[in-house]
């Protein structure tokens, strides 16, 4: 019997030859945009596997809409777009693609950190429409990086990662929140484990790296914002909906904080129109884990959750390997 895998949106072809090499029968969504949900369930019928990406929604609906469903590979570390409780009831296996992506995402958070304190969206503004005409000494005056304090908030892997490059290469000062001690950050990092409250209160730089789990929805809103200094910056790649989209966009307006730096957003891909105008905010199209080598690692892996379930072997990232028992 050949196992049919549907995919829900293109990915690296190397993920195709993979599932192909392995016996497997794919079909791809060639359409380059994110299916409806009636259209993901009528696509998955007499399918065996589905790989999903983010901006898919793979509800108990969804899951419903074929009983013989096996696996549901996501193309992405974080899987709040599926529903694994609904998911291992029916005996379905979730898979992601966690570890590829850390040192990507993190260089993607520090590439937004860097350019919102050295305001350099707004120079590049400046000087593509023919204003520069002389070096200015207060001329797009920012924050320096170097010595600053780094707050990192959820002190996972990419968090790690993110305050392993700011201490390491710019000699900051690490914080973090998280409901567990990190001994690297601890001992190599000297950094300190404090409050959300201090942490807001003490960094020059708050970068987030949570899952979106209902703790952390609007974790950052108005009354975390007002703590923050009136020279600080947010960056965030973690999951949209983590911040109050429009309280922040109300703080940038009123300086309540100094800018922010944005991949991920709380209604994706519509972005909040107040944060559109204004110039103290970088908005970026979800692109943290945006390169070559790393989205080809993504679907290798990917790919290669599929294959293992299928030929009985162990699964490289299983998210409810509960259910394997009953397979």
């Amino acid at each position: 019997m050949t196992h049919k895998i549907y995919i829900s949106q293109p990915i690296p072809e190397n993920a195709l030859k993979i599932l192909r090499d392995g016996g497997l029968e794919v079909e791809t969504n060639t359409d380059n945009r994110v299916l409806e949900k009636s259209e993901l369930m009528q696509a998955i019928q007499g399918k065996d596997g589905l790989l999903s990406l983010l901006t898919d929604t793979v509800d108990a609906e969804v899951l419903s809409a074929n009983p013989n469903l096996k696996i549901v590979s996501n193309y992405a570390v974080g899987y709040n777009n599926i529903d694994v409780q609904a998911a291992t009831e029916r005996n379905i296996l979730v898979t992601n693609t966690p570890g590829v992506l850390t040192e990507t995402t993190a260089d993607l958070a520090f590439a937004l950190l860097m350019a919102s304190a050295r305001k350099l969206l707004e120079a590049d503004k400046f000087t593509r429409a023919g204003k520069f005409h002389k070096w200015e000494p207060l001329g797009f005056l920012g924050q320096d990086i170097h010595g600053a304090t780094l707050g990192i908030v959820g002190a996972g892997k990419i968090g790690t990662a993110t305050a392993r490059k700011g201490h390491k290469g710019f000699g900051m000062r690490i914080l973090y929140f998280d409901p567990n001690e990190n001994d690297y950050l601890n001992n190599e990092l000297q950094a300190t484990k404090v409050s959300l409250e201090e942490l807001l209160q003490e960094s020059d730089f708050v970068s987030l790296h949570v899952p979106l789990i209902e703790k952390t929805h609007h974790l950052i809103g108005a009354q975390e914002l007002s703590l923050m200094k009136p020279t600080a910056y947010l960056i965030n790649t973690a999951r949209g909906p983590v911040v109050d989209e429009a309280t922040l966009a109300e703080a940038l307006q009123k300086g309540t904080i100094a800018g922010a730096g944005l991949d991920v957003y709380e209604n994706e891909p519509d972005v909040h129109p107040d944060l559109l105008n204004l110039d103290n905010v970088i908005l970026a199209p979800h692109i943290a884990s945006a390169s070559i080598h790393t989205r080809q690692e993504m679907a290798r892996i990917a790919a290669e959750n599929i294959v293992a379930f299928f030929e009985g072997e162990d699964i490289p990232s299983p998210v409810n390997p509960e259910i394997l028992s009953h397979s």
